[in-house]
This record gives structure tokens, sequence and C-alpha cells, in this order.
């Protein structure tokens, strides 16, 4: 079964940030921008953790 893939991005700015990627390289997500490489990775970790049981909320029936 393919899976998708976390890619860690360096911005010009020094800052980071990853987009998840589907399977068929597809981005799915992409994060806000981190101040460090340990602040993206931290985020990748709290995706990873979350997602799953997320919610959808719909705000366009509102």
């Amino acid at each position: 079964m393919a899976t998708g893939t976390f890619e860690l991005n360096a911005a010009a700015n020094g800052k980071f940030h990853f987009n998840l990627k589907a399977s068929n390289g597809q981005v799915i997500a992409t994060s806000q921008m981190y101040k460090t490489k340990k602040g993206a990775l931290n985020g990748i970790e709290s995706v990873r953790t979350h997602a799953a049981d997320a919610t959808v909320k719909d705000t366009t029936e509102e």
C-alpha cells in the first residue's frame, strides 16, 4: 500500500515549512512557516498525532 510523504523544505528567508504529499506526489497540505527546523519537525509530529482523529468542520453550510 502506497503512503504519503512529509517533505521538509528550507525557504530563502531561512525559515522552514513542510508539505504533505499523497502517494501520487500531489501536495495535499502545506504548513505554516517555522523559525527553526526543529519547529517544523514538531509540526510534522503534531499532524501525525492529531490528523487521524480530526473532525471536519464545514463552514460553507453555516
